[in-house]
């Protein structure tokens, strides 16, 4: 196993990473920002008011995407252990 392979591994790990948690991540920052102006143009500073849409926020984009992500992750798992045998001849 040379170090070329073990940074190309790390280097896809990384990216299917960012790849699945960018849509997430991404929704949640709108809502938070839309929730935010919406706070300091009202002087609304509850705690909940922000928290509890970003929740749902979250677990609809997990709903809708849900699919894609597995889809990814599997086809990623698969191709890592297809490539073990090539590992282990060195």
């Amino acid at each position: 196993m040379s170090i070329g392979m073990i940074i190309n591994l790390m280097r896809n790990g990384i990216f299917h990473v960012f790849i699945l948690a960018a849509p997430i991540l991404l929704a949640a920052l709108i809502v938070g920002l839309i929730i935010a102006i919406f706070q300091a143009t009202t002087s609304i500073q509850e705690q909940t008011l922000t928290f509890v849409p970003k929740i749902l926020t979250i677990l609809g984009m997990l709903a809708l995407l849900g699919g894609w992500m597995s889809g990814v992750l599997r086809d990623y798992t698969i191709r890592l252990f297809e490539i073990i045998p090539q590992l282990v001849q060195g």
